[in-house]
């Protein structure tokens, strides 16, 4: 798909659609979208993005855009053909907005393009959440991953404790009968 392809509106508020979901990941267990895609959508410089953040940095809390990690950012620029790597300096980190750290920035940035932009993006982020109600997000992942490993635990303590009780039911004498007819066997072996 051209860039133009994502500017220009035939009517069909579609249009760029399936291009802008293919740059949202998920980091963090949240969906996101790195500082240079959307300064590409929005049609500015990255660095000129990130100041316009720097300089309304209120509007945009931790729950809206936070910067990535190495061990994130190798981890995701490993998806680009093309890596962004060679535009940014070594030590720059790229920001990942979430949806909301998305739709901000078209307050702070001020245009026309940036108004129909975060429409589009918005779209983008309802389309992948409708498509993948199923999938779950890391932190449910890792919280699935601990219950099974506790399940695991307890399957393995119920082993032992199955293993101790038949390990006393096999030490343990027989008891003495009882009855008259108990009794009466005793006696005849001379047990009284």
């Amino acid at each position: 798909m051209s860039k133009n392809e994502f500017y220009e509106n035939d009517g069909n508020p579609n249009d760029g659609l399936e291009a802008i979901k293919q740059k949202i990941f998920e980091l963090r267990g949240l969906r996101v979208m790195l500082d240079f895609d959307l300064a590409d959508l929005y049609r500015v410089e990255t660095r000129s993005l990130n100041q316009a953040v720097k300089r309304n940095i209120k509007r945009f809390p931790d729950d809206f855009m936070f910067k990535i990690t190495e061990k994130e950012w190798a981890g995701i620029s490993s998806h680009f053909v093309m890596t962004s790597r060679t535009k940014r300096p070594k030590s720059a980190l790229p920001m990942a907005f979430t949806e909301h750290g998305a739709l901000m920035l078209s307050s702070v940035l001020h245009s026309s393009i940036a108004v129909d932009m975060s429409i589009k993006i918005t779209r983008a982020f309802v389309a992948i959440r409708h498509a993948l109600p199923l999938i779950a997000t890391q932190r449910d992942v890792e919280d699935l991953k601990q219950r099974v490993r506790a399940l695991e635990e307890s399957q393995q303590d119920l082993e032992q404790v199955y293993e101790a009780l038949s390990q006393i039911g096999e030490q343990q004498t027989p008891l003495p009968e009882i009855g008259y007819n108990a009794i009466q066997k005793r006696r005849d072996n001379g047990e009284y």
